[in-house]
């Protein structure tokens, strides 16, 4: 095991406390005035992970804190401080565990893909009631004529089942390939911008056996993802200080694909970095 000394884990801990904070306190004070914000709120509702457990450090499995008494749930104290309980926590992890492994592995072993240009976002508006569209505190930045035109053009090529279920009715059969969660492991590729963001869910549904530090770098990932994800939306986040992504037009299209291109250069790092945990705790099981 490896024995961090109470200086160190104590700086540890500040210091993910100091780079998370930021993103959190907004969102909560936010949410004690009743306001909502559809890129820095999303991770946060969409996803299970609260605010609380995001700011809470751990070391990992097989890290001792020196010094450290009754650290907090699924700790144990020992000789030398307070260590997880893998007999507890492990245990009950190992399916989940496999289960992400193999689907890391699949998708980094594809070639991204980078045609699909944020088409999933006006498939979620296309041909749908004003009072239904999701972030309808915001306009949007074409008539619903045109989104329609454009959608209908340009087809939908989505393989990512947990945007595609968000899809109206009408805009689901023009996608070209219709995902379910049994496909996921087959069709999740690393050019795409929501397998990407999701490296955050797969981090912290391994937490905490993996350190905070990973699943906070899978956070900024997914928070940098989720700004792309919406500037190049038919919606109008001016009002915010976002300047949109015309996707609908030929320079909007190289905008998007260099940042989609950017985004997967950033993720192959991370899904590795998840890929060795996992395989280290498959390996103590």
């Amino acid at each position: 095991m490896e024995v961090l000394s109470e200086r160190e884990w104590r700086r540890r801990d500040l210091a993910h406390r100091d780079r998370v904070g930021p993103w959190i306190e907004p969102h909560l004070r936010r949410g004690r005035e009743r306001v909502t914000h559809p890129v820095e709120d999303f991770l946060f509702t969409y996803y299970s992970f609260r605010p609380g457990r995001l700011l809470q450090w751990h070391p990992g499995a097989d890290v001792v804190l020196a010094g450290a008494r009754s650290f907090g749930t699924h700790y144990r104290d020992c000789a030398e401080g307070a260590v997880l309980d893998l007999d507890e926590v492990l245990p009950r992890r190992t399916t989940v565990i496999g289960w992400i492994r193999d689907l890391l592995a699949a998708t980094a072993s594809r070639p991204p893909h980078l045609g699909c240009f944020g088409m999933h976002e006006w498939a979620m508006v296309y041909r749908t009631q004003e009072e239904e569209i999701r972030h309808s505190s915001f306009p949007l930045r074409l008539s619903p004529e045109r989104i329609e035109e454009i959608v209908d053009r340009r087809g939908v090529r989505c393989g990512h089942f947990d945007a595609f279920r968000f899809f109206t009715a009408p805009a689901r059969p023009l996608n070209t390939i219709q995902p379910t969660r049994e496909l996921q492991r087959e069709l999740e590729q690393p050019g795409c911008l929501h397998a990407n963001m999701d490296l955050y869910k797969w981090a912290y549904k391994l937490s905490p056996l993996v350190g905070s530090e990973l699943v906070a770098d899978c956070f900024a990932l997914a928070r940098d993802i989720r700004t792309v994800d919406m500037r190049a939306s038919p919606y109008d986040l001016s009002a915010l200080g976002y300047r949109p992504i015309q996707v609908e037009t030929t320079d909007g299209r190289a905008e998007y694909v260099t940042a989609q291109r950017g985004f997967t250069e950033r993720a192959a790092p991370l899904r590795e970095r998840l890929l060795r945990e996992c395989d280290r705790l498959l390996a103590l099981t």
